[in-house]
């Protein structure tokens, strides 16, 4: 057998991900993989957490000899990062065709509404159990007999508990 197995040379999944998704978005919404994983540091982490981009609008040419025309780069936001994004929207721009290497974007629309990446609830510490609650969850757990499989339940349980109101 000669030269090496196709397994020789593991490629990340990541770019395996961006080889496939980004030809989709480029397809569909005019923007590359790279822009929308860049967004942290082409706007900052304040507006990255309630922004994003989600395409990118070229106009419209009737012919090919038509001169070139920046596009728009639509943007989700909610609440008041919308404000804050319009105040610095020439220093983005800037920023995003510095990223694509071009004068690719001319202006920034904003569409507020909510975003659908949720963020992670801070736990809140359960309160304790009254003597009632705990004798409860101790007869419900009392006939395991694995000693650690019990304990665990009865702290999974107290949780649970402890964080109704």
């Amino acid at each position: 057998m000669t030269g090496k197995p196709p397994y020789s040379n593991p490629v990340p999944v990541s770019d395996l991900a961006t080889g496939i998704l980004d030809p989709v978005l480029r397809k569909r919404a005019g923007i590359s993989i790279g822009l929308v994983q860049s967004w942290e540091e082409i706007v900052g982490s304040r507006l990255a957490g309630t922004s994003r981009p989600e395409r990118i609008q070229w106009p419209r040419r009737m012919h090919e000899d038509d001169p070139f025309e920046p596009a728009a780069l639509v943007v989700a936001c909610q609440g008041v990062a919308a404000l804050h994004l319009q105040h610095q929207a020439d220093e983005i721009i800037g920023r995003v065709n510095a990223f694509l290497g071009f004068q690719a974007v001319g202006r920034i629309r904003i569409v507020q509404k909510p975003l659908t990446e949720t963020k992670r609830r801070t736990a809140q510490p359960a309160r304790p159990l009254t003597p009632l609650e705990k004798s409860r969850l101790e007869r419900v757990v009392g006939g395991v007999e694995d000693e650690a499989l019990r304990a665990s339940l009865e702290r999974l349980g107290a949780t649970i508990i402890g964080q109704r109101k």
